[in-house]
């Protein structure tokens, strides 16, 4: 059976299809982790202590031997996604409750869907996308995004906006473990690349465990406010993105619209924010939900987009596609995050 060839045609697949193997799980047989107990029950429960090594293994693939060019880049699409989900933030404060839309089309939406949604760009589609329609310095941008990975990112959005307050040792404690990857994995190259094999095959465990927190009656119901969410993000960033590519970084806009899409692994930071701010817990399953949706709407959605974008660049300014001597280099599986 191909298995992992099915899923890998699901956008996102990797961690979507667990996730929703673990709702499937948390809604027929909710008790089903303290029934079985010992190592069932850390699978089905365990999505800190998992997060919490990939996210270490996340730090340790970051290379900052990188090139100035692939540095420019990736440090432009990195500091405008998270200046565009900082004021996006900001904007939704002001006309979302905290706890909050309890009713109408946008039941379920908050302030904790939409950052998580914007702040995190998908650098495994991001890779892929620009291996076939960018350079070998805008292919290799992502070096990078590995830095939104995680729930820091958000924390710091969410404190900087005062929509929530952080403790100090909670700021410490989200980053610890992706500064002591990223220290070890660039002391030690091997070091890098053994963590770094570990990237992959942990999103389907994360996933899973995250799945058994969500109620599939909640992802039905979050499906369309999931939908719109997935739509925002890609223009609301994806704008941004594109005048920064094209001002700041010298590209043509395709990087920062391949930049405006939602990673996978942000499904996970709505449950480990819950987890630290315990009035967001009755917001994580339909957050957790509508960024689930908004990582499939855009991985389904900027490829297309970015390719139609190149088109019409290059019909325009009459650039002929590239040669096979100029194609990228193939990037490997360890490189790249959902």
């Amino acid at each position: 059976m191909k298995i992992k060839k099915a899923i890998d045609r699901i956008p996102g697949g990797l961690m979507l299809v667990p996730l929703l193997l673990g709702a499937c799980v948390h809604t027929f047989a909710p008790g089903a982790g303290k029934y079985f107990g010992s190592f069932t029950n850390g699978l089905i429960s365990g999505t800190v202590p998992i997060l919490a090594v990939w996210f270490f293994c996340m730090g340790a693939t970051i290379d900052l031997r990188a090139t100035g060019t692939v540095l420019r880049k990736s440090g432009t699409l990195l500091v405008t996604k998270m200046l565009v989900a900082w004021v996006a933030t900001i904007i939704a404060a002001h006309f979302i409750p905290i706890d909050g839309i309890k009713s109408g089309l946008f039941a379920g939406l908050s302030v904790l869907a939409i950052t998580t949604s914007m702040d995190m760009t998908n650098g495994g589609l991001y890779a892929a996308v620009m291996q076939q329609y960018g350079s070998r310095e805008e292919a290799g941008a992502f070096v990078l995004m590995s830095v939104e990975s995680g729930p820091l990112v958000s924390m710091l959005i969410l404190g900087a906006t005062g929509v929530a307050v952080f403790e100090p040792r909670l700021f410490v404690g989200a980053v610890l473990p992706f500064l002591v990857g990223f220290t070890l994995g660039n002391l030690d190259a091997d070091l890098r690349e053994l963590f770094g094999r570990c990237v992959h095959p942990l999103i389907p465990f994360f996933g899973f465990a995250l799945g058994n927190g969500i109620d599939l009656h909640v992802i039905v119901t979050s499906g369309l406010p999931g939908i719109i969410l997935g739509l925002g993000v890609i223009v609301v960033t994806g704008i941004p993105l594109i005048f920064a590519d094209r001002w700041i970084a010298g590209g043509n806009g395709a990087a920062g619209l391949a930049a405006s899409s939602t990673a996978g692994a942000a499904v996970a930071n709505p449950a480990i924010i819950g987890e630290m701010i315990p009035r967001f817990k009755p917001l994580v399953p339909a957050a957790t939900a509508m960024v689930a949706t908004a990582c499939l709407v855009t991985a389904i959605l900027v490829p297309i987009l970015t390719a139609l974008w190149v088109r019409r660049y290059r019909a325009r300014h009459g650039v002929e596609e590239m040669q096979a001597e100029e194609a990228v280099r193939p990037i490997g599986e360890r490189d790249v995050h959902a």
